[in-house]
This record gives C-alpha cells, sequence and structure tokens, in this order.
C-alpha cells in the first residue's frame, strides 16, 4: 500500500489570520497616518516621528487586542468543555445517542452510527463531543498568545515598510511614493496570504489593494482639509 505525506492548510489558520491581519493593519495604518500627516504639509522629521510612534503603539495594541479577543474564544471553548463534561457524567447514554444522531444526520446508517459513537465514547467520550458536537479540535482551537506575538511581530514588520519609505523619499515626493510603495506592499501580502493559505491569488490580492487605496485616500483628504483649517 503506498502512502503519501498529506499537509491540511487548516492548521495554518490560527497563526495565518493573525499574521495576514497584523501586516495589513501595519502597512494600511502607518502608511495612512504617514500620509494624513504629511498632507497636513507638516515638516519630514514630525512625519517621521508621528510614523514611528504609530509603529510602537499599534504593535502593542494589536498584542493586546488579539490577547484579549482570543483569550474570550479560549474562555467560551473552556465553559463549553466544562458543560459537555458534566453532561457526560451525568447522562453517558443520552450522550451517546446524541452523538450518534449527528452521524446519522451526515449520512451514516443508524446501527454503524450506534456502533462508532459508542467505540469513540469509549476512547475519548470528550474529544468526540467536542469535535463533532462543538466543532473545536486542537487544529482550530484559540491560542492567545501565539496570536498576540504574531500580530504585534507582523504590524511591526508591515509599519516598517511605509515608514522606511517615508525616511528614504524626498519630501517634495514623500505622499505619492509612500501611497505607491504601500499598495504594492498591500498586493504582495495579499498574494502571498492567498498563497500560503492555499486560495487563489487575484481575488485577495485586489482586495487587500483596494481597501487600503481607499483608507490612505480618505486620511489623506482628512489630513489635507485639517493643514488647511489649522
Amino acid at each position: 500500500m503506498v502512502r503519501h505525506a498529506e499537509t491540511h492548510l487548516v492548521k495554518r489558520i490560527g497563526w495565518l489570520r493573525a499574521a495576514v491581519l497584523g501586516a495589513n493593519d501595519g502597512i494600511i495604518s502607518t502608511a495612512s497616518l504617514i500620509v494624513g500627516v504629511a498632507a497636513a504639509a507638516t515638516s519630514q522629521a514630525e512625519i517621521l516621528v508621528a510614523g514611528v510612534a504609530g509603529l510602537i503603539a499599534g504593535a502593542m495594541s494589536m498584542a493586546a487586542g488579539e490577547y484579549v479577543s482570543v483569550s474570550s474564544q479560549a474562555d467560551t471553548e473552556n465553559a463549553d468543555l466544562a458543560r459537555e463534561r458534566q453532561e457526560l457524567a451525568d447522562d453517558p447514554k443520552f450522550e451517546t445517542a446524541e452523538l450518534a444522531q449527528i452521524y446519522i444526520g451526515r449520512g451514516v446508517a443508524p446501527a454503524l452510527a450506534r456502533q462508532v459513537a459508542v467505540q469513540l465514547m469509549a476512547k475519548d467520550a470528550l474529544g468526540a463531543h467536542a469535535r463533532d458536537e462543538l466543532g473545536i479540535s486542537e487544529v482550530v482551537a484559540a491560542q492567545p498568545i501565539q496570536a498576540a506575538l504574531t500580530s504585534a511581530a507582523t504590524f511591526a514588520a508591515g509599519a516598517a515598510l511605509p515608514l522606511l519609505t517615508a525616511i528614504f523619499a524626498p519630501r517634495a515626493v514623500l505622499v505619492p511614493a509612500v501611497f505607491a510603495m504601500s499598495l504594492i506592499f498591500l498586493a504582495v501580502l495579499g498574494a502571498l496570504g492567498a498563497r500560503v493559505g492555499g486560495a487563489d491569488v487575484v481575488k485577495p490580492t485586489l482586495r487587500v489593494a483596494f481597501w487600503g487605496a481607499l483608507a490612505m485616500a480618505v486620511t489623506a483628504g482628512i489630513g489635507a482639509l485639517i493643514g488647511k483649517a489649522v
């Protein structure tokens, strides 16, 4: 019998979501901040200070936000598991029938579904119910620390790209340079995220670039209005 190695992309969901979100937010928010401040006719030194402050604050905010958000998800999962553990202890027969009914609903013959439920319950009752009743598994379970660190690191990496552009671009062309380079960075990020996740490249790339351009354009417009008002 010939065996082949299988690599399931769903295993990447946890860190990939946090990584794409962090890098995308880092590029868009920092580029928008730089473009908005620059549109207000501020000096290049002040623009860079704003960009660095945005990078640091954004990375810390992403880490805290991801940790709190994913921790809430983990708390909910743990509460559901505790409730399921108690139900298994109180009425194992009902839980076996409930598990069998899930398999019947998926197309398994009733007698076989009952047999499968009994065997899975004998090996790992909580694991079987967590996976098939609650939809919780080790692959997609919430991991707060991983999400927080990934988001902070990728936000900083993404934010550094428009910031470096602002450092090296002449003041006269700083806004269009940051805008153009950020769109390129976003397009590359969208394509890379799609490739790593096994999805089609074109649609995610266009989606990321479009929303990034819109965010920077709105911020630049507001910055220009404030600059004229002040």
